[in-house]
């Protein structure tokens, strides 16, 4: 899904966490996605991933921020192993890509889940080891075939060649399997609020921004069937506290609060929430 002459302007942003530089954010209205450009070139992209504050690389629980993001997780990291659990109708083979510092496959590995990883961060893999887990660098480097299922947990927005992704995970899986993808949504009411200041748009880490139109599109294409959409409702939260600090520089908990619960009763209605979960099916 190269850059192309249907590309049109929709924000301005910048990278909050790292670099301070301003990104821009173009629409493509045929896929309805979003692109950062300019795009870093590969061999760069690993510098923007270099800071304490990337929580999901770290164990690091010293800040309010921290805190919070690795509480929710506890609940979360549940939530997510029983739903792969009643989408495959059991326990069976899974690949977890972009698998972090390896919470969740301990967590599925635990309720007697073969697992595997893919993990490119050198830190994040070290403290998966200690775990217990063993995760690989490059999804190049499986050499095991046909997975129950796989998972990215907002992971696909940090791919710089979707449709060759999308191919190699097809690959992975056996028939019928289950592809369960998590990302943000640009067309929640969080991000039409905060606009320049949602963290969300985590430029340039996140070098695509989906809608459910988009993720259809995408998916459809590689002979895949989207199965259901679930909200991710307390992303609405964090993203809300995370964007209310990049916009006043403080941890304005009540405001957070406040605009995560905006967010998730504007879902209600809407079914935009600030992120979705995607279970697809292998056609």
């Amino acid at each position: 899904m190269p850059l192309n002459p249907l590309n049109t302007f929709y924000i301005k942003t910048k990278d909050f966490l790292v670099s301070g530089e301003e990104f821009r954010i173009v629409s493509n209205s045929r896929n309805d996605v979003l692109e950062t450009t300019p795009k870093p070139k590969p061999e760069n992209l690993p510098n923007y991933y270099k800071s304490d504050a990337y929580i999901s690389h770290t164990d690091t629980k010293n800040d309010f921020l921290s805190k919070a993001y690795h509480a929710v997780k506890r609940v979360a990291l549940k939530q997510k192993v029983s739903l792969i659990f009643k989408e495959n109708k059991g326990v069976g083979k899974l690949l977890d890509i972009g698998s972090g510092t390896g919470d969740f496959l301990l967590t599925a590995k635990q309720k007697k889940w073969e697992v595997y990883g893919v993990e490119p961060d050198e830190g994040a893999r070290m403290l998966s080891e200690k775990k217990g887990v063993t995760v690989l660098k490059e999804l190049q480097q499986i050499r095991q075939k046909n997975f129950d299922v796989i998972t990215l947990w907002h992971v696909l927005e940090h791919v710089p060649d979707l449709e060759t992704y999308i191919l190699e995970i097809s690959k992975l899986l056996k028939p019928s399997g289950t592809l369960i993808v998590a990302v943000p949504n640009f067309k929640s009411w969080d991000a039409k609020h905060y606009q320049y200041f949602w963290a969300a748009y985590d430029v340039p880490r996140h070098l695509w921004h989906f809608s459910k139109t988009a993720i259809h599109s995408l998916f459809s294409k590689h002979q895949f069937q989207l199965i259901k959409i679930k909200p991710m409702v307390f992303d609405a939260f964090y993203v809300s506290l995370l964007s209310e600090k990049y916009k006043t520089g403080k941890n304005n908990w009540a405001k957070a609060l406040f605009f995560g619960c905006c967010s998730n009763v504007s879902g209600i209605f809407t079914k935009e929430y600030s992120s979705h979960i995607y279970v697809l099916k292998k056609g």
